[in-house]
């Protein structure tokens, strides 16, 4: 079973819509049966709404599910009730990220494409701090609690059963200055250290590498369970876009296989990040 409260959330809506096309009826037909409205069954469907214990129960009389699947159902509906460690952070996580964050922590597998700035999850705290003090109608005294959650966030790479980081890189983000050069010194100095870590692979995308599928920076989260398809992240400033339709996942897992096979090699894109880190101590 993934392992937090946003994945088991996820994996409940899908079992629960899984249930409905099987019974080849729409929201509004079963919220009707049930005296529900089918808002009501769309938001249970899609994450965004509650289940109680009474709710699975009155939905497997429903669909007639066997008693396995009604228990597995309401263990679901019961640890999705459970905080992750990043709702202690408060508003540092805004709620559309929120998700985001459950689903990396559940995460087997993590490709991700960055065009301007080091992923996240490679960040040091002093290059996060540089990019989120920068941010438009960024509260001074916010940037510190939002750096303690990238932060947060990266020990998941050496915690027990870590997932597989696969990143590339866009050269820009290793030439662009950010904060100073001792900041991007030291952000290429991690960069070269957590490769090290095996379920760490880094490739850089360097300027002369031709035409590339631009898709802008994107995440495909993998989950070890079968039943947990992968997904497509987007962020922008105030929202973000999550993919999960099997054709437009296809097509991202596509463009990152493209951009890999353009990249440098891990042990060439080392090469460069250190080539590059002299030049910044210059």
């Amino acid at each position: 079973m993934a392992g937090s409260p946003t994945a088991r959330r996820r994996r409940l809506a899908i079992e629960l819509r899984k249930l409905r096309d099987e019974s080849g009826l729409t929201c509004n037909q079963v919220g009707k049966q049930l005296d529900w409205s089918g808002s009501k069954v769309n938001r249970m469907e899609t994450g965004q709404g509650r289940v109680q214990p009474s709710d699975i129960d009155a939905l497997c009389r429903f669909y007639g599910t066997v008693d396995e699947l009604r228990e597995l159902l309401k263990s679901l509906a019961k640890d999705s009730k459970t905080k992750g460690w990043w709702h202690s952070h408060g508003d540092a996580v805004p709620s559309w990220f929120s998700v985001y964050v459950g689903l990396e922590q559940a995460a087997a597998t993590l490709r991700t494409f960055q065009t301007e700035i080091i992923p996240g999850l490679l960040q040091t705290a002093d290059y996060a701090t540089e990019l989120t003090r920068v941010a438009p109608d960024q509260a001074p005294d916010e940037v510190q609690r939002l750096v303690d959650v990238r932060m947060r966030r990266q020990q998941l790479l050496s915690g027990a059963n870590p997932p597989d980081l696969w990143a590339v890189v866009h050269q820009s983000a290793l030439m662009q200055t950010v904060g100073s050069r001792t900041v991007m010194v030291g952000q290429l100095e991690r960069l070269l250290e957590i490769v090290k870590l095996r379920n760490v692979t880094l490739q850089v995308l360097p300027f002369d590498s031709g035409a590339y599928p631009f898709t802008g920076a994107f995440t495909l989260l993998g989950f070890p369970e079968q039943e947990d398809p992968d997904m497509v992240y987007r962020e922008g400033l105030t929202d973000s876009v999550y993919l999960e339709l099997p054709s437009e996942v296809s097509l991202y897992a596509k463009a990152f296989d493209h951009l890999r096979a353009l990249a440098l090699s891990p042990q060439r894109s080392a090469l460069l990040i250190r080539s590059v880190m002299e030049e910044h101590s210059r």
